[in-house]
């Protein structure tokens, strides 16, 4: 170990996946808005296209709306993938330890490939959400209310830093109470004093207003940080079992056709000799499409979870209620919305194009990286 931290080799192969993924997120980041776009966008009798979600952000952001909440996405896939490969590495050096041939069976990767891609969604669940509200936000018009005379209350500061309450709203709504009796001495400020009545009309503000961190935390909880974790779990794991035991398919044929008339016949995968870096990045983005079509349903589910506000009181109340969520067991805990059942495939071509990609960039850039690190 101390040899192998001498030689820089552990740096040298860290630097290479850093750079290898920041790459492939750079180049497929587009599609992955429009992906985004098309699944909050939609709606049980509207389709959001391709052409018309990209009008609308070089519209309302320009080009570089695009490209909004990229580095957020980028630090969150850095960690992501890291944590889906070593998890994985680990596992299948535990399945393979002691067999001659060190040959990883197909079952092994699809298990070793779904535990991966838990711990993945663990680790880069905040910062899909944050990157999410920010792509949302590129393709949305804010209008810009009259802020009121007075500012909002120090309690409502607190709670979303920066907002000022819409009066002419709030007015409205006081006006529709006033025809009841009350003996209080100042409705309006009493309504300002409830985080569901800040925005004046009874609703909790835009994704739009929440995209910030401190404000996701200030007025939902450290919990909305994992918003959607359910089909994130689902999605990732699915995503990581095929996506690794495909690899290993297509890996291992690859294999077998090029030891095809080799004389004498290889005793194992060692003496076939390494493939093609183009080839391994070609069976490493077929095996990402392969994933991202398997998985797409649920990714939708936890888009358009992840693109709800629900304040950390409303939740309170829900879990004093004894809320229940809708839909059957299935729904319940993957975390798929009933309402969502006939969208939740939308999207899925954008998406299939983004993880090919991208798998094979990320594949193809670890080997350019690794070679241009230790060549130089």
């Amino acid at each position: 170990m101390e040899k192998f931290l001498e030689n820089h080799m552990y740096a040298t192969h860290a630097v290479a996946a850093a750079a290898s993924v920041t790459f492939g997120t750079a180049v497929t980041y587009p599609l992955d808005t429009v992906k985004t776009l098309i699944q909050v966008g939609s709606g049980p009798g509207k389709q959001l296209t391709p052409t018309r979600a990209l009008e609308t952000v070089r519209a309302l952001s320009g080009t570089s709306g695009l490209y909004s909440g990229f580095c957020c996405l980028a630090v969150g896939r850095t960690l992501g993938l890291g944590a889906r490969f070593g998890v994985y590495e680990l596992l299948t050096a535990f399945c393979k330890d002691g067999r001659e041939d060190n040959y990883v069976y197909v079952n092994e990767a699809l298990m070793a490939g779904f535990v991966a891609g838990a711990t993945e969604s663990l680790v880069s669940s905040p910062f899909e959400l944050i990157k999410l509200r920010a792509q949302v936000t590129s393709a949305s018009h804010v209008p810009s209310s009259t802020p009121s005379a007075k500012a909002a209350s120090p309690f409502i500061e607190r709670l979303l830093r920066g907002y000022s309450p819409n009066k002419s709203v709030l007015n409205d709504y006081v006006s529709l109470l006033s025809t009841l009796n009350s003996k209080h001495p100042n409705m309006v400020g009493a309504l300002q004093e409830y985080p569901w009545m800040m925005t004046g009309s009874g609703k909790p503000p835009s994704v739009c207003d929440v995209k910030r961190p401190l404000d996701i935390v200030s007025l939902e909880g450290w919990k909305a940080l994992w918003r959607g974790f359910r089909s994130g779990v689902v999605r990732d794991s699915f995503f990581g079992g095929l996506f690794f035991s495909t690899w290993q398919f297509l890996h291992q044929a690859m294999l077998d056709w090029k030891a095809v008339g080799m004389d004498p016949p290889p005793r194992s995968n060692e003496e076939v000799g390494p493939l093609s870096p183009v080839a391994v990045s070609l069976a490493a983005g077929f095996s990402g499409v392969v994933a991202a079509a398997a998985s797409h349903c649920f990714d939708t589910a936890k888009s358009r979870s992840q693109c709800t506000v629900i304040p950390k009181y409303v939740a309170m109340e829900r879990r004093l209620l004894k809320w229940s969520r809708p839909g059957n067991r299935f729904e319940r805990y993957t975390g798929i919305h009933p309402a969502d059942r006939i969208i939740l495939f939308h999207g899925i071509w954008p998406r299939m194009a983004r993880s090919g990609i991208s798998s094979f960039l990320i594949v193809g850039g670890y080997y350019l990286f690794i070679d241009q690190l230790v060549s130089g």
